[in-house]
């Protein structure tokens, strides 16, 4: 069985940054799967679930609104390890071609006053939001992409490399 695309990256060097997890063609259309990493995994705290669940609704609320972008965003969402989000996009875009998309967004959370969608009736755990550390975590991550805009290791997925077995058999860990 092969190894899914985001197993395969070497999470012991990854940074933060946004990366080209995959790339599918569904029907006569390309859909990209970006892989938006938020913290340095294993080494920098997971962001708390309350928060990553404050910046879904809000990311996902201002990429499906931006006038520019919203009819090529198809998904946004919380990766299961907190250390970031996944992005699906129409198209096959490079990763720096979002990045001002992506900062834009989390600058955004800033000026929020409320999540949006934080009700009963539009949110299956609308009690478990935290706005203050969602403002805190997004102003983290918008600086350090301003700040590393020229830093190619930030748009590149750094892969591991998989053991081969004495028969030639590839070794999995997960």
């Amino acid at each position: 069985m092969d190894l899914i695309p985001s197993f395969s990256v070497d999470h012991t060097k990854i940074i933060p940054g946004i990366f080209t997890s995959r790339v599918d063609i569904l029907g006569a259309e390309k859909v990209t799967t970006y892989d938006v990493r938020v913290t340095k995994p294993n080494v920098e705290p997971a962001v708390d679930v309350a928060a990553m669940h404050s910046l879904e609704h809000l990311i996902a609320t201002f990429l499906r609104n931006d006038p520019d972008w919203k009819d090529e965003i198809v998904y946004w969402g919380p990766m299961g390890c907190l250390t970031g989000f996944y992005l699906i996009m129409k198209g096959n875009r490079a990763p720096k071609e979002i990045h001002d998309l992506l900062l834009r967004a989390f600058r955004s959370v800033k000026d929020a006053q409320e999540v949006p969608g934080a009700q009963a009736v539009n949110c299956g755990n609308y009690r478990m939001h935290n706005l203050e550390m969602a403002k805190w975590h997004a102003a983290k991550f918008a600086d350090y992409l301003e700040a590393n805009a020229d830093n190619e290791a930030i748009f590149v997925y750094p892969k591991s490399e998989r053991l081969v077995t004495d028969d030639g058999r590839e070794f999995f860990d997960s």
